[in-house]
This record gives structure tokens, C-alpha cells and sequence, in this order.
């Protein structure tokens, strides 16, 4: 039976899939539970993801042993481990994504971001996950890095889905539907039926806040800080308002007439990281037809226990949203300043949390080759 909360954010055109993986949540069957009793219909990863997975997961034993003893190198072994675990997790939404004709049952896996510099690599790698994965349902996750956006075009040109990740402005946005918009039409012109070819765009939203509050809060004003807890959402809204207008284009029309599937708003970044605020602030108020809403576990449990859903929260907000944004610039805080800064910041900790996956696993490695 599913969860009334859950139940009601589906019912209102949210897809609700999990930010998180690991082996213990598909051997214990907790995936299953989370698709039959909490609407969670995909699954989201990235290296922090994988990083807790493996340092807090004894699953993983008797594969690190097997690599171990093969004598793999670390970078491997990571490949080998992270691509199994979405393989499976493929498998228990197969049917899901049957279903829904593979809009959702989706699972990502993101290309070492180490390569979110380097077009060529980015491509090269998102080539080799999909290969080693090769399950239809699969998304690559490539970041949204001006060095991205090519990588993401001739990735959907060559027939694979995609997750495109760390986006934080309006204008990469923007950016991020014409790399789509010019992969599906490279896509056709390669003989790819675009019915078979999916993406979401994964649009940051918590982390807007956090840096755009603590510049409100420094400021110390009255009208800073009653604009605190504000720019993410309205952010968010407005990013939802750029997906209605590019998907009623000409452009679109013509793809969708060829058979394409627009790339779907995915809000991620929907954990609350100031305890003032509701927690679930970044689900309820962000409610529309055809999103998608990545959740932790904690947030999913939110929702679960107290998640309070009103419809569409969307529609009609745009102008109170370029309010907020507009007030936030008059305080002396520059937009473009703070989404450059989240964006590099971004994947820095991508980066960290994949250089601690190589060390977990390089120890891992090291002792099982010792036993």
C-alpha cells in the first residue's frame, strides 16, 4: 500500500526517485519496499553516493576479494563495483520503466568527474558506462560545465540517455535544453529512434540558498534577512518557467513530431540545510506536471511522514519569483557571482568524494590482498 504523501506527489505529476545506492538497499530488497510502499520510481548516484555506500557496506566484500585477487587497479575496481550496483538496480526497475515507456524506472551513474573539464574524456567514459551497464533503462550523468555541453550533445546524438547534473543558473540552463534540442536532432540525422532517447536536466536547489543566505545574513538588514530561505525555490520556479517556454517552440514541436520525449526538470539538491527551515520545503513547494524530485532518504522520510501536498505550486509564481531575485540583487548580491562559485564549488566535492571512493576501495583492495 502506498504512502498517502508519496501517493499524492505522484498523483500531481512528480516522479519521485531516491539520491541514493548501495548493494545492501537491492540485496535486502529495500529498493523493492521503497517502489511498493513510497512512489520511488528511479534512482539517483553520484561519487559521495558511492563513497558511503562502500566505506559503510560489508556487501561489497567478496567482490573487492574477487578484484583483489585479479589484481586490478583501483580506478577498475571502482568501474567494476559502482557499474554492478547500477546494473542491478536497472533490473528492479525494468518493469517500471516499461511501464512508462522509459520515462521513468531510471538509474544513473555519473562519468568520473574528473573529466567535467575535458569534452573528449567525458564522452569517451560516458560511452563505456553505458556498455558496461547496458541496460536500456540507464542514464549518464554528465555535469552541466560549459565543457559539458558538447559532451552531452554527442552523447544523445550517439542513442544514449542522459542525466544532465550540476546546474545551478537560468542561463546554463538554457543552454543545457539547446544541447539537448541539437543531440536529439543529430540523433535523427544518425537514424536513432528519438522515442528511445530520454533525459532530465538536474537543477540544484538547496545549495542556492545556502550560499545566497549566508551573503543576506552578512548583510544584516531587516530586508536581507526576511529574503532568507527564499532564492532557491524561486530559482527553481523560474527554471520550470524557461522548460515551458523552450518545449511550446517550433524547435520542440518538429522533435516531438519525429517522436522525441522533452527532457524533464529534475530538482536536486532537495535536502533542507537549515534546520529553521520546513523539511520539506524543497518537494511541496516545487510541485508540478512532469518533474522529477531526487531525494535523500531523510527528505524522502519527511515527505513520508508530514509531507503536506497542495497541487501545483508552480503555476502562477513567476512573478513573485523574479521578486525575490530582483530584491536579492538590490542587496549587492550578483546572481552570476553565486551560481559560477556553486558550480566550481560542485564539483570540487565531486572531485573529493571520488578521490575518498579511490581510497576506500584502494584499502579495501590492499586488505583483502593481505588475507
Amino acid at each position: 500500500m502506498s504512502n498517502k504523501n508519496t501517493q499524492a506527489l505522484s498523483d500531481a505529476g512528480v516522479s519521485i526517485w531516491l539520491d541514493d545506492l548501495s548493494r545492501e538497499l537491492i540485496t535486502t530488497g529495500e529498493l523493492r519496499n521503497l517502489i511498493a510502499e513510497k512512489n520511488v520510481v528511479g534512482v539517483t548516484t553520484n561519487p559521495s553516493i558511492f563513497a558511503a555506500a562502500l566505506k559503510n557496506g560489508e556487501s561489497y566484500a567478496a567482490q573487492v576479494a574477487e578484484l583483489a585477487e585479479e589484481q586490478v587497479d583501483v580506478d577498475a575496481a571502482v568501474f567494476a563495483i559502482t557499474t554492478d550496483d547500477v546494473s542491478e538496480a536497472c533490473d528492479i526497475f525494468s518493469g517500471l520503466a516499461k511501464q512508462t515507456g522509459g520515462v521513468d524506472g531510471r538509474v544513473s551513474i555519473e562519468v568520473d568527474p574528473r573529466l567535467a573539464r575535458d569534452t573528449a574524456g567525458t564522452i569517451d567514459e560516458a560511452r563505456k558506462l553505458h556498455a558496461k551497464v547496458n541496460r536500456s533503462n540507464v542514464f549518464i550523468k554528465i555535469p552541466a560545465t560549459v565543457e559539458g555541453l558538447e559532451a552531452i550533445t554527442t552523447t544523445l546524438a550517439a542513442g544514449i540517455s542522459v542525466n544532465v547534473t550540476l546546474i545551478f543558473s537560468l542561463e546554463r540552463y538554457r543552454e543545457v535544453i539547446n544541447a539537448f534540442m541539437l543531440g536529439l536532432e543529430q540523433a535523427k540525422e544518425n537514424g536513432h529512434k528519438l522515442a528511445h532517447i530520454h533525459s532530465v536536466a538536474s537543477f540544484f536547489v538547496s545549495r542556492v540558498d545556502t550560499e545566497i543566505d549566508k551573503r543576506l545574513e552578512a548583510n544584516g538588514s531587516d530586508e536581507a534577512k526576511a529574503l532568507m530561505g527564499k532564492s532557491g525555490i524561486a530559482n527553481a520556479r523560474l527554471a520550470y518557467q524557461v522548460y515551458e517556454e523552450l518545449f511550446s517552440s517550433e524547435r520542440w514541436q518538429l522533435l516531438a513530431e519525429a517522436g522525441a520525449r522533452p527532457q524533464r526538470p529534475l530538482w536536486a539538491s532537495t535536502g533542507v540545510k537549515n534546520p529553521a527551515y520546513p523539511d520539506t520545503m524543497y518537494v511541496t513547494e516545487l510541485v508540478a506536471e512532469g518533474i522529477v524530485n531526487t531525494m535523500p532518504d531523510k527528505t524522502l522520510e519527511a515527505v513520508v511522514d508530514h509531507g503536506e501536498v497542495k497541487g501545483n505550486t508552480i503555476a502562477g509564481t513567476y512573478e513573485e519569483a523574479n521578486r525575490v531575485l530582483d530584491a536579492v540583487d538590490a542587496q549587492g548580491i550578483s546572481y552570476k557571482e553565486v551560481v559560477d562559485l556553486l558550480e566550481e564549488e560542485g564539483l570540487e566535492k565531486f572531485v573529493a568524494s571520488w578521490s575518498e571512493l579511490l581510497q576506500t576501495v584502494r584499502t579495501a583492495l590492499d586488505e583483502a590482498g593481505q588475507e
